[in-house]
């Protein structure tokens, strides 16, 4: 069984910001020459996720306002965890979309449906965070 890791890095202009990252998963899983195995794709930033989802303008909107509705982020006074930061509500809205995503891999791809893509969700932006990629397989 072969095993690939590799760290992908962002660092979004907003605080909240969603980017596709299916392109940079793709190509992580073509370096790996794994044919048939298992990806895991994961936000290694506690205010950061991963998700599948439809890459649509509109359902991105739907997202923001349905998050800001279950998390909002002011008044900051709201949660105890704000004090040295102001960043309660990313914790939360990352725990609402997930950590990770894991994928399988037939044929050299990643088996998705036809509107499926991975998306990296950003809480608490404006700074450098990562997502791991571990692809394992034959």
């Amino acid at each position: 069984m072969k095993s690939y890791r590799k760290e992908l890095w962002f660092n979004t202009q907003a605080r909240r910001e969603l980017v596709n990252i299916t392109p940079q998963v793709e190509e992580c899983l073509c370096e790996s020459g794994i044919k048939e195995g298992l990806c895991l794709v994961n936000a290694m930033h506690i205010t950061a996720g991963v998700f599948v989802n439809d890459d649509e303008s509109g359902l991105h909107h739907d997202f923001e306002v349905w998050l800001e509705k279950l998390a909002p982020e002011k008044p900051y006074s709201q949660y105890q965890h704000n004090g040295a930061e102001d960043n309660a509500d990313a914790h939360l809205k990352r725990t609402i979309m997930g950590r990770e995503v894991v994928a399988a891999v037939t044929n050299g791809k990643l088996d998705f449906g036809p509107w499926e893509q991975i998306f990296y969700g950003e809480f608490d932006g404006k700074r450098r965070k990562r997502v791991l990629v571990k692809i394992i397989g034959e």
